[in-house]
């Protein structure tokens, strides 16, 4: 995999005071090239642009590409789910509003301490790994926000977890 992303969290949009109507032409250019140029990784998530970037995934990517020529990534905020049933009500919406029939990467998303303890309450990496196990998912992992010893904890507690994705601002990059 080349080491660019297309992230689909902010996207050009028809009315400026609205993040959910997005300018779904000019995306499907800007997704048109991204793939013209030999890239392949697409990331979006439930609540982007106003609840809207994965149902634009569907328009902009999976309608009009082959599914194996692109990985799609999306994530799970603890924001948005209080409830075991919760998770799978907004998993089976992300399948239905993408279109995609499984993703290739799946994040439990932004973890710090706070969301950790809802991660784990809910159980959400043993049910990750159980849509792994059901093809649904390719490459189970997590995002993280937090700080270094609560990543080093999740780590050895979670070792089925097969990447991570760091929220690095380049301004902090001397910061743990």
């Amino acid at each position: 995999m080349k080491k660019f992303g297309f992230g689909l969290m902010r996207l050009p949009v028809t009315d400026p005071q609205n993040a959910g109507a997005i300018d779904v032409e000019q995306v499907e250019k800007m997704v048109d090239l991204f793939l013209e140029k030999g890239f392949t990784y697409f990331d979006t998530a439930w609540m982007y642009c106003a609840f809207q970037s994965e149902p634009t995934v569907k328009k902009v990517l999976i309608d009009r590409h082959p599914r194996d020529k692109f990985t799609l990534a999306t994530k799970l905020n603890a924001g948005f789910f209080n409830s075991l049933e919760g998770r799978d009500e907004i998993f089976n919406q992300q399948l239905e509003k993408t279109g995609a029939g499984y993703f290739d990467y799946y994040l439990l998303h932004g973890i710090d301490s706070g969301s950790y303890q809802k991660f784990e309450r809910l159980d959400c990496f043993r049910w990750l790994m159980e849509k792994k196990a059901a093809g649904l998912v390719k490459c189970p992992g997590f995002s993280f926000h937090g700080d270094a010893p609560l990543l080093e904890e999740i780590l050895t507690k979670h070792p089925e977890m097969e990447f991570v994705q760091l929220q690095i601002n380049y301004l902090d990059w001397e910061s743990q």
